[in-house]
C-alpha cells in the first residue's frame, strides 16, 4: 500500500497524572501509530503529546520509551514528522530532530495539501485576549529563564515539571469544558480575524481538548483535533477528504464531518 495520507493528532498528554491513565492512553496511541504507519506519508504531531517535557543537552525525560519507538519506526518506513510544541512540552530542541528526523515547529506552520491552504498551530495564545495566559507563556519562552532552569539538576527539574502537571485541571480528572460557540472560542474568532487579511482553507489546531469542525463562509474551516483523554480523535487528509475521526470509539461527543477538498 502506498503512503498517500497525512494524519495529524494532539493533546495524547503522556505522563499526566494518574500514571495508570497514562500507561493506558500510551498503549492506545501505539497500537494508533501502528495501523496508519502502512499509509502514512506524513504526522504532524501538534502539541501537548507529552503531559511535561524538558530536555537537556544530554538528558531527556525517562519513559515514553516504546511510543517512541513506534515513531521511530514509522520515520524509518519513510513517513515524514513534524512536532509542534504545545504549552506542556514547550521545551522541546533537538532530540526529536536528532533521533527522529522530525521538523520542529514552535510558531504556527502554513502548508498546501491538495492545492488548498492550511495553517497549522498547536492553538494556544492566539489572537486578542487570554492576556494572563499570554503572559505565563512568554515567561516559559524566555531565552534567559530557560537557560537558567536548564542549570537545574535534571532531577529536581524534572520533579518540579511533573509536581506542576500533577496540579492541572486533566489531572484533577475535570471533565473538558463545553464548546463556548463561534463566537466565544478563541481559535474560531482567530481564524475569522485571519481571512480578513489572508485565505485559508483549513486551520488545523489542539489545545482546547474540544474537537470541532466549523465551516467559515463557503471555503474556510476550523478544526480542533480533539484529545486523547476525553474524545481520542485525530485528522485524516486522504488525498481528496478531510475526515476528524474517532480511535475506536473510545470517547464521546465527537463532532465528526466529513468534506471534499475538490
Amino acid at each position: 500500500m502506498s503512503k498517500n495520507k497525512i494524519y495529524f493528532i494532539s493533546d495524547i498528554h503522556l505522563g499526566l497524572h494518574p500514571s495508570d491513565k497514562s500507561v493506558e492512553r500510551e498503549k492506545l496511541a501505539r497500537e494508533w501509530l501502528d495501523e496508519i504507519k502502512v499509509d502514512a506519508r506524513e504526522l504532524y504531531l501538534i502539541g501537548d503529546i507529552f503531559d511535561f517535557w524538558h530536555e537537556y543537552k544530554h538528558v531527556v525525560p525517562k519513559g515514553f520509551t516504546r511510543f517512541l519507538g513506534k515513531l521511530s519506526e514509522l520515520a524509518d518506513s519513510g513517513t515524514k514528522l513534524y512536532f509542534f510544541s504545545g504549552n506542556h512540552d514547550i521545551w522541546a530542541y533537538g532530540y526529536f530532530k536528532s533521533e527522529l528526523g522530525a521538523e520542529i515547529h514552535h510558531k504556527p506552520l502554513i502548508r498546501e495539501f491538495c492545492g488548498q491552504k492550511f495553517f497549522l498551530a498547536h492553538g494556544d495564545g492566539l489572537g486578542a485576549g487570554d492576556y494572563g495566559y499570554k503572559l505565563l507563556k512568554g515567561v516559559f519562552r524566555n531565552k534567559i529563564l530557560q537557560w537558567l532552569f536548564a542549570r537545574l539538576h535534571p532531577n529536581f527539574a524534572l520533579w518540579l515539571g511533573k509536581t506542576w502537571s500533577k496540579h492541572s485541571r486533566y489531572a484533577k480528572g475535570i471533565v473538558a469544558e463545553e464548546f463556548a460557540g463561534e463566537d466565544g472560542e478563541l481559535q474560531i474568532r482567530f481564524a475569522k480575524h485571519l481571512l480578513k487579511k489572508e485565505h485559508y482553507d483549513f486551520f488545523i489546531f489542539g489545545h482546547r481538548h474540544i474537537p470541532f469542525d466549523i465551516q467559515l463562509g463557503q471555503k474556510s474551516r476550523v478544526i480542533n483535533l480533539g484529545d486523547w483523554i476525553y474524545s481520542f480523535t485525530y485528522g485524516e487528509l486522504d488525498g481528496k477528504d478531510f475526515t476528524l475521526k474517532q480511535y475506536r470509539g473510545k470517547g464521546e461527543n465527537i463532532i465528526r464531518e466529513q468534506y471534499s477538498l475538490e
